[in-house]
């Protein structure tokens, strides 16, 4: 489970203002890339959240909802969130488009930062100081709390354009390469929301299917 021990680390070197920054969206075929930035404050963060945070990816889509309307409402959790929309990640290729999605998480985040805990092994350019931490999700609270305030924003997202784009099960699948996603892409064709620049998509443009 994560806990605070990366943050109080920063906190012991002089840094104060200590954000997890995680994204959602790296995989999918379709829609944009999110990232959110989260800072905790450690002595106000109720027991909810202090022994609940996890891994987006380890939680139910349920408890993910219940966390993010608590993170939302807290009033010792500040954050801000940033999309790099299909446009950039077929322009910059899904990593660069990942980066620029958390330095405008970064940017949005009331109050800023001094230091910004990553998700990974590659640092964005921020105008803060930057730790790597890899597994991060599962080892700092304010990067576990950015992984749900990341999925929820994402899949909410994608459940709007479900209802645009109607067959291509986004409101089940966020755009990843699922079966009934492949089905609607054979029978429907590629959308402006599909990443061209990924190789399934490519394929299918080039098979002329559009």
């Amino acid at each position: 489970m994560p806990d605070l021990q990366h943050e109080r680390s920063a906190q012991s070197a002089g840094f104060l203002r200590i954000a997890g920054i995680d994204e959602a969206g790296r995989g999918p075929w379709a829609g944009p890339v999110i990232a959110a930035a989260v800072v905790l404050e450690p002595s106000a963060l109720p027991a909810t959240l202090r022994d609940g945070l996890d891994d987006s990816k380890r939680l139910s889509r349920q408890r993910r909802e219940r966390l993010f309307a608590v993170l939302t409402d807290c009033t010792a959790v500040r954050f801000g969130v940033g999309k790099a929309e299909v446009a950039e990640i077929d322009d910059l290729n899904i990593l660069g488009a990942t980066m620029l999605a958390m330095q405008r998480a970064v940017a949005e985040l009331p109050g800023g930062c001094d230091l910004a805990l990553v998700d990974g092994n590659r640092p964005p350019a921020l105008s803060c100081a930057v730790r790597c931490v890899v597994g991060g999700d599962g080892l700092s609270l304010s990067i576990a709390a950015a992984s749900i305030v990341a999925k929820v924003t994402r899949d909410r997202l994608m459940a709007e354009l479900d209802v645009i784009h109607p067959g291509y099960g986004w409101s089940r699948n966020a755009g990843y390469g699922t079966a009934e996603h492949q089905r609607a892409l054979a029978t429907l064709g590629v959308t402006c929301h599909h990443r061209r620049s990924f190789a399934p998509i490519l394929k299918i443009l080039s098979q002329g299917r559009s």
